[in-house]
């Protein structure tokens, strides 16, 4: 049976050795008074690592690292203040071989931090707004903490744990992390191309940001769209609302929206609460090839750092700073690109903040996604169709839905790709 321990009497040096790894849930899985309570007391720890992966609190800052090592798959969200400060070890992958990698133990969980819902009628504890990877890291770690938060949304799907489970309980009661979006005129110009290739009955997986927000917007007129993804937002509601999203064309889950973790506001978690028609499911399922494959229309849609002339994507780094990730984004990329009836959406913004360009003649960071997967590049300029075409064509293409400013330089620039074809 699980002790619980009031929040203000827990004392971490009870659980946690020195030495151990800690592993939490992304996003709004995060388990604030746990990880609260390891920055507070890193110092008494011993030397502790943690592993995370997308962000979206103030709780780690770059000053933690004098007691915590920190590994993380990317700079997503709040992260990205502590990849800019270069106080992470990245691991390059893919957010679906997370899962994988902890159950086979090359991401080692010593110590598993789990948020949860209060108990269902069967006993068991939801995770609430997260499958991902977290149930197989409480699955694998020596011991798991959890905090039940009565505002955590009870929700439907394969992330539940066993109360047997539990070594350490922690009741609170506190919002859970928000992920407010904030779209603006460019999103809305850049969604207005994409959301053209979007018809009835599409289904969607959107990447993070607002730039995914406003595509989905744009589809408020559609009919019957369905809903796999690896995160969502409250842009869901809206679809729903408005009668859009009903999943009832899917070949699976037909009338669910299935998302590896929900990431918006209270407006999307209370939606969630309880209801048989969103489906919170592990990486696996979101991201596996297997199931992927199953979904004919599955219409991907990401966003970017950078674009080079040929196709290939840069979601990563620039210019020697780590400000992104890897995610899901080839994972999805490649099979929208080859679903029967999908399509991949590449949509970033033409320019960066200070003017630079984004769509360029080569990457100054890694590569993300290949150009062979490359399909449908969309900026506020307009859309390039990438499919099938030779490199010549794809620079011209590009280069057409760069922003004005830059297309001289970038012609210029291409000339030898022009030449030399390849």
């Amino acid at each position: 049976m699980a002790r619980v321990v009031r929040p203000e009497e827990l004392d971490l040096r009870e659980f946690v050795r020195p030495g151990d790894q800690i592993i939490w849930g992304e996003a709004a899985g995060e388990p604030l008074t746990l990880t609260e309570a390891l920055v507070a007391q890193r110092a008494g720890l011993g030397g502790v690592s943690v592993f995370f992966a997308a962000g979206f609190s103030d709780t780690l800052q770059p000053a933690h690292a004098d007691h915590i090592r920190m590994v993380g798959i990317g700079g997503i969200g709040t992260m990205r203040r502590l990849t800019r400060a270069e106080v992470v070890e990245i691991v390059p992958c893919h957010v679906g071989q997370v899962l994988r990698y902890i159950e086979s133990g090359a991401v080692r969980c010593d110590v598993a931090f789990v948020q949860v819902s209060p108990p269902g009628p069967d006993g068991r504890y939801s995770y609430g707004v997260t499958g991902d990877f977290i149930p197989m890291a409480a699955e694998r770690a020596r011991f798991v903490i959890a905090e039940v938060n009565d505002q955590v949304p009870y929700t439907f799907g394969d992330a539940m744990l066993d109360p047997e489970r539990i070594d350490v309980l922690v009741p609170t009661s506190r919002p859970v992390v928000e992920v407010p979006s904030r779209i603006g005129a460019v999103e809305r110009a850049i969604a207005g191309h994409a959301a053209a290739f979007i018809g009835d009955g599409a289904t969607l997986q959107m990447g993070v940001g607002a730039i995914p927000d406003a595509v989905l917007q744009a589809l408020r007129d559609r009919r019957d769209l369905g809903m796999h993804t690896g995160i969502v937002s409250d842009v869901l509601v809206d679809l729903v609302e408005s009668g859009a999203m009903t999943n009832t064309r899917k070949p699976i889950d037909q009338g669910v929206s299935i998302t590896g973790a929900l990431a918006g506001t209270k407006r999307l978690y209370d939606f969630a609460h309880r209801n048989p028609a969103v489906g919170i499911r592990n990486s696996l399922y979101t991201h596996g090839d297997a199931v992927l494959g199953r979904i004919p229309n599955l219409v991907t849609v990401n966003s970017a750092i950078e674009v080079d002339l040929t196709g290939q994507v840069g979601a990563e780094d620039v210019a020697g700073a780590y400000l992104g990730g890897i995610g899901g984004q080839a994972d999805y990329m490649r099979v929208g690109h080859r679903a029967p009836a999908g399509r991949a959406i590449l949509a970033l913004p033409a320019t960066v903040k200070g003017g630079g360009g984004r769509i360029v003649s080569r990457l100054s960071g890694s590569v993300t996604t290949s150009r062979a997967d490359a399909d449908l590049i969309v900026t506020e300029f307009g859309a390039a169709e990438l499919r099938a075409q030779p490199i010549r064509e794809r620079a011209r293409r590009l280069i057409a839905i760069a922003h004005p400013d830059h297309r001289e330089r970038l012609e210029r620039e291409a000339h030898a790709l022009f030449k030399r074809g390849f």
